[in-house]
């Protein structure tokens, strides 16, 4: 089969006209031959282009008020048809089928309908497409040799492959089978969220059987294409809210959704948080690394020689928050962690690792007092971090961007000031700007050795997320690395960590006031690089 699949024949019918009469100009004008019905044909015919009846073609007419047209074999047929199967072109001929090369159609207007005011259940009913899905599907299905558009914005694309080839590529059918079936799944989602609506009458339901604050409303099966349930928690961030975890079929790499548990309780909406942050976070380092999560931010966190070595300088980074912490580790966990791990005065609500030794499970189920209750879960090998989207939900639409977890590339780190850095500050310098970008803005990381000593996240003002992990790391701080995930906007930073010890400064540089920052910078003798990128977390 050539890579370039030509179109002789069409099958036209669309809700949406947009870009339809210059589109199909282009095609008559390429020799494409057009069938179409109803309101389509006549729109067609009325702009001056030829286009077969499909009730002609068929010889069935079309019936129930439009709802049975296409619905039928010399249609389906025609589409379905693969065009190097003999018996499938056997079957063309018996049955007088004509090929379809190009099927154009896009959705009964079913969002617009229901956004409508005073709109009926009826109403919208009837705004469910049938036919249409169908063709679309079964186009995509047979991309090999199909095109399918479903929407205007693909016509010219299809116009200028078949003016310079004559046809469509391979690539390009099946970019456009992709978009048809996230276009039909995003249509069966609004149907299926408006008929939930319809029997909820947007209130939750609540059961007899449930506490009056215990999570009371009955989760869809469904909530987003290509999301489906993976399986119901016992409730969300809150004990009044529903909550669920739902699977992103066709996501590549490690995830906690596909991680094998291998102790503990069931997991929670926020222990999911956690240790999704903890296993995006160690993730990102080679040396043997630990982090410590508390409230989806680090607390600790550490690269050393030695896996259990790494484990405890994370815990050593703030004792206190790491009480009811979440824990993840880059490498195996070994009896010698779990060791470290179950010593007094110690409680961890969850670990993430790619893998736990026997003996390291067995003594996490023996050794300590929560030994019960912890959970493990086992991830499988890291492998590299693949490149993804991610989503973010607002009042009526969702925030999409690149993820912030690919390694650094085109690195233009400079120093900036008249002080140069010393040599062995280089490790802690790179650890500190790893891990900022995990943190919350506004963030502000102190490390020393490799390690987390102080933590600034989530504050309004800059200067008091500098004053918080001053005040976390305290005598520690004396010989750290400050890395900021973004730039100062005010010297005051900078005179606060000289009087704090700190001996090195990372930032991405870009404030107005970048001149004041570094003579102050240079006044307390503390070199300072420029990254020019930002890692904001919101």
């Amino acid at each position: 089969m050539s890579s370039f699949s030509s179109i002789k024949r069409a099958l036209i019918s669309v809700s949406d006209k947009q870009g339809l009469v210059e589109f199909a100009n282009a095609l008559v004008s390429l020799g494409v031959e057009i069938y179409s019905t109803g309101g389509t044909r006549n729109h067609l015919v009325q702009n001056g282009i030829e286009a077969k009846e499909v009730a002609s073609y068929t010889g069935f007419p079309e019936v129930m008020d439009g709802r049975v047209k296409t619905l039928h074999p010399k249609i389906f047929g025609g589409i379905l048809a693969r065009r190097n199967h003999p018996q499938d072109l056997q079957s063309l001929a018996e049955h007088g089928i004509v090929e379809f090369d190009l099927v154009v159609v896009n959705l009964y207007p079913f969002e617009s309908t229901i956004r409508k005011s005073g709109v009926s259940l009826a109403e919208a009913i009837e705004q469910i497409d049938i036919g249409g899905p169908s063709l679309i599907r079964a186009a995509a299905k047979n991309n090999d040799f199909v095109t399918v558009a479903t929407h205007f914005n693909q016509y010219e694309l299809i116009a200028n492959e078949l003016r310079m080839h004559g046809g469509t590529s391979e690539a390009t059918r099946l970019r456009l089978a992709a978009e048809c079936f996230i276009a039909t799944a995003s249509y069966d989602h609004a149907i299926a969220t408006y008929l939930e609506k319809q029997v909820t009458g947007s209130k939750a339901k609540i059961e007899e059987d449930k506490p009056a604050d215990a999570a009371s409303i009955d989760l869809p099966v469904s909530v987003s294409v290509p999301m489906t349930l993976k399986y119901n928690l016992r409730y969300g961030e809150n004990p009044h809210q529903a909550a669920a975890l739902y699977k992103l079929p066709g996501s590549s790499g490690v995830s906690l959704v596909d991680a094998e548990q291998l102790n503990g309780k069931e997991l929670s909406f926020n222990n999911l948080l956690d240790l999704d942050s903890a296993l995006e976070i160690v993730r990102c380092f080679a040396k043997p690394s630990a982090v410590v999560i508390k409230h989806n931010n680090p607390c600790g966190g550490a690269s050393a020689h030695k896996l259990s070595f790494a484990c405890r300088k994370a815990l050593a980074g703030d004792e206190q928050s790491a009480f009811g912490g979440v824990l993840g580790f880059n490498m195996t966990v070994d009896a010698e962690t779990a060791e470290v791990l179950s010593e007094p005065g110690l409680f961890i609500e969850a670990i993430v690792a790619p893998s736990f030794t026997p003996e390291a499970v067995q003594i996490l189920q023996t050794k300590p007092k929560w030994r019960d209750n912890v959970r493990l879960m086992q991830t499988g090998p890291f492998g590299e971090q693949p490149i993804a989207l991610t989503y973010r939900f607002i009042s009526g639409g969702v925030l999409v961007q690149q993820a912030d977890n690919q390694p650094p590339t085109n690195l233009k780190w400079r120093t900036v000031t008249n002080v140069e850095v010393a040599e062995e500050l280089w490790d802690d310098i790179a650890f500190g700007w790893e891990m900022v970008r995990h943190v919350k803005s506004n963030a502000i990381v102190l490390a020393r050795d490799a390690a987390l000593v102080g933590v600034g996240a989530g504050q309004m003002s800059r200067v008091d997320s500098v004053e918080i992990a001053i005040e976390k790391a305290g005598e520690r701080s004396q010989g750290s690395i400050l890395a900021s995930d973004a730039f100062f906007p005010f010297p005051d930073s900078i005179h606060r960590a000289a009087k704090a010890g700190i001996i090195a400064i990372i930032q991405p540089g870009g404030s107005r006031r970048d001149d004041e920052v570094i003579a102050a910078c240079n006044e307390n003798r503390i070199p300072m690089i420029f990254t020019g990128q930002r890692h904001f977390r919101h």
